[in-house]
């Protein structure tokens, strides 16, 4: 009588979404290759050569800062709706939870390569200590600029939250990201009075749709929990005499 051998049982990974898989994978080594670029395009001469103009390392920190400011927001996006359930209807909490992390981590890069190429700019001329160091630049909008230098440093402890949340807790991850409104509204306010694209329509419109809509998810989000809270409190409530 022939035996049949039951089939392998597939492992988690592979039963897992492709954005739980090969995204994860890709994600990490991405931000860091485009850090890494962001690096090498300090020197304006080869930020001239790469990208065929003059001061090439303005236009890389103008553009990756739209870039890491429309990944936050995506990035916050998810999170908001996984929180509210809307992430049930799409894609998927476990996807959205992904989405989250991840657009998270490219814009952390993409931040880093707007900080970085700003020494190769000609035209400011910062020096390391001005980037690093909020407030400390006197020759362009210090305050507007400061404030952003403060939402790049409060960007990093949220994004390092996603790999040590067993270690914070529940309190401790949902203080930290609780960080996430305040770099976000810090993030736009440094684009609205410091970016030299902030006076264009498509920049403009951008800032719009991506305040309103945080802001119409958020409240939501808050009627949600208020309009839960009193189901969760009659659940344990004895019934009348």
């Amino acid at each position: 009588m022939q035996t049949i051998e039951p089939l392998p049982r597939r492992s988690p990974e592979r039963e897992t979404p492709g954005v739980d898989g090969t995204f994860a994978k890709v994600a990490g080594p991405l931000a860091l290759l485009i850090t890494a670029g962001g690096a090498l395009l300090l020197l304006p001469a080869l930020g001239t050569a790469v990208l065929g103009v003059t001061n090439g390392a303005w236009y890389l920190s103008r553009s990756s800062a739209l870039v890491a400011y429309f990944l936050l927001w995506a990035s916050m996006i998810c999170g908001v709706s996984i929180t509210n359930k809307l992430a049930r209807l799409w894609p998927g909490a476990p996807t959205a939870f992904e989405l989250h992390r991840h657009t998270s981590l490219l814009g952390l890069g993409f931040a880093a390569v707007h900080v970085l190429s700003l020494l190769g700019d000609t035209y400011i001329g910062y020096t390391l200590a001005q980037l690093v160091v909020p407030f400390a630049s006197t020759d362009y909008a210090p305050v507007w600029v400061g404030l952003g230098q403060i939402a790049f440093y409060l960007l990093i402890p949220v994004t390092i939250s996603f790999y040590a949340r067993k270690r914070l807790g529940t309190r401790g991850w949902r203080t930290i990201h609780g960080l996430s409104y305040g770099l976000f509204g810090l993030t736009l306010l440094h684009g609205l009075f410091s970016g030299t694209d902030s006076g264009t329509a498509g920049t403009i419109w951008l800032y719009w749709f991506t305040g309103s809509t945080l802001l119409a998810l958020t409240g939501y989000r808050v009627l949600a929990v208020r309009s839960a809270a009193p189901r969760r409190a009659g659940v344990g409530a004895s019934p009348p005499r």
